[in-house]
């Protein structure tokens, strides 16, 4: 791995300890992860191989990521406070996180530096899986996938708690 690629997993990693003390739910909260997956995306996702099983590796991966990143976005607490909301992220979205992207950096130190490309390739060549990129496809599509449904989820459920906060409770009156 890279200098810059190990960077980018810790930054990845630092946002959901960010959130582990609570703090106010801002673009920033969005925004941050958002531009950090871009720029992963737009250094590493060069192409989407479609040959072979390419697809279903990199779809399996895919689902993985949305599987991760929308269980991290429902146990991120959030709650109202004199109109304002805040954002807390517990143990099951730490670990969640951490597990997703723990496992891709393993994978690939494992890959590069523990002897398992061997491995790999008589997987790969097993599963008809063609190219290398198509591993590199995979990991990419679950760490960005696993992010943006995470932000998804945290704005959808935002929005929600939003509404419901401006809505008047039954039997008062304005």
């Amino acid at each position: 791995m890279t200098a810059t690629e190990w960077i980018t997993d810790i930054a990845l990693v630092l946002i959901v300890f960010r959130q582990l003390r609570e703090g106010p739910l801002d673009r920033k909260t969005f925004l941050l992860p958002l531009a950090i997956v871009a720029f992963v995306g737009y250094s590493y996702l060069d192409s989407v191989p479609t040959d072979g099983n390419a697809l279903v590796l990199i779809g399996t991966l895919t689902a993985v990521g949305a599987a991760l990143g929308i269980a991290g976005g429902i146990y991120t607490r959030i709650r109202s406070l004199d109109g304002a909301l805040l954002i807390k992220a517990g143990a099951v979205p730490a670990v969640l996180w951490i597990a997703g992207m723990g496992a891709r950096m393993g994978f690939q130190t494992w890959v590069e530096h523990g002897g398992g490309a061997d491995d790999v390739a008589r997987f790969s060549l097993a599963h008809h899986i063609t190219s290398q990129q198509a591993w590199v496809a995979a990991f990419v599509l679950m760490v960005l996938t696993e992010v943006v449904t995470r932000v998804a989820t945290i704005y959808i459920r935002s929005r929600a708690m939003a509404k419901a906060a401006t809505r008047p409770v039954l039997g008062t009156t304005v």
